[in-house]
């Protein structure tokens, strides 16, 4: 059963109190216990965070009629997750995205990882940090956080260099969630961490975001082959159905099976390059759901965001409140570099060295449009 004060957050809005609330969410198999955070800042805005994967739960925000509602997929309980889904939420390592064939080289050593996706490999492998139990440290405040801490062993999933790692998820006050990232390795290795949450901001489970409004301030993207690996190719956008340099509904191009990377994609499964090519904190997209007047910028120091149109959904898995989820339920904004980096010499660098340090910072900012 989801916590319980989970689910008072959906209903009850009170401010009384910004303090984090921490209950248990389950056993592991390996008897571990996980634990699930809930984030409340004083607007009443609430985020649940379990340190299982890393993993936003729920994630409430108010409609123009101040009416809060869950904008985020998931389960109601640790077995949900435990079952198998597509990432609900998680953070995603060591490496974001896809490898091709899972093979790369560093210093002249070939490296060979799990191939859990067409051929590819996706998200970290079969056991990437969706599935593994990070350490939390709640931070109350005006500005209520979750530090998340996890060290990956040399080996894991094949990759080199025991790497740590250091996650902080902040409720801000201006009701933004601040993702920060940090890592250090002791072996050269790839990194690229992002996080996976769908969102639907209706609100309204089962319901899909083909009428949501989507503006990504990109000018190319990554074109893909047929098993989603980069060709290389840096394209741009324009007359193309990637061309959401203005608002667009999500929904009016996505099925345009004249466009071959449409039919690969099944959808939107794409990088687009974020305009402005430095690590400042820079806008990359604005997702708006005209219904509600709820709208999300998302603004990163990453060069990259992977718009994801939630086309592998299918209805077989079971999520909150017992529903399942539709294709095309969910959205993911996923900010990162490039996919297939380290093959791809003149894709941004994705090597991190020891006596190097990864940072990262994306910010998920929530409004209302009248």
């Amino acid at each position: 059963m989801l916590l319980t004060s989970c689910q008072q957050s959906k209903t009850n809005n009170s401010t009384d109190s910004i303090a984090i609330e921490q209950a248990s969410f389950g056993i592991l198999k390996d008897g571990q216990a996980v634990e699930i955070y809930t984030l409340k800042n004083s607007n009443g805005m609430t985020l649940c965070v379990t340190n299982y994967g890393g993993t936003i739960v729920s994630w409430t925000a108010p409609d123009r009629n101040g009416k809060f509602e869950d904008i985020v997929l998931g389960c109601d309980s640790l077995t949900g997750y435990l079952k198998g889904v597509p990432y609900f939420g998680s953070l995603i390592g060591r490496y974001g995205n896809r490898i091709a064939q899972g093979k790369f080289s560093l210093e002249g050593k070939p490296y060979q990882l799990a191939t859990n996706n067409i051929g590819n490999h996706l998200h970290g492998g079969i056991t990437g940090y969706d599935k593994v139990l990070w350490a939390a440290t709640p931070i109350n405040g005006e500005e209520p956080a979750l530090k998340l801490t996890y060290t990956s062993p040399d080996g894991e999933e094949g990759y080199p260099g025991t790497l740590s790692m250091e996650v902080i998820y902040t409720l801000q006050k201006d009701n933004s969630v601040k993702m920060d990232y940090k890592a250090v390795t002791d072996k050269t290795t790839v990194l690229n961490l992002t996080n996976h949450t769908y969102f639907n901001l209706t609100g309204k489970s089962g319901s899909t975001i083909l009428n949501h409004e989507l503006r990504l301030n990109a000018d190319y993207f990554l074109p893909v082959d047929p098993t989603l690996i980069p060709t290389g190719e840096i394209r741009a956008v324009t007359g193309t159905p990637f061309d959401f340099i203005k608002s667009t509904k999500i929904g009016a191009r996505i099925t345009d099976s004249t466009d071959i990377q449409i039919k690969y994609g099944r959808g939107y499964d794409h990088a687009w390059i974020v305009n402005t090519s430095n690590d400042t904190l820079r806008l990359a997209a604005v997702l708006t759901e005209p219904t509600s007047g709820r709208t999300i910028e998302v603004l990163t120091t990453e060069p990259a965001v992977q718009f994801y149109s939630g086309n592998f959904l299918d209805n077989t898995i079971i999520g909150k409140t017992g529903i399942t989820y539709p294709r095309n339920s969910g959205l993911c904004l996923e900010t990162e570099h490039y996919p297939d980096s380290p093959n791809q010499s003149k894709f941004p660098t994705t090597v991190l060295k020891p006596g190097e340090r990864y940072r990262s910072t994306t910010v998920f900012k929530c409004s209302v449009v009248k």
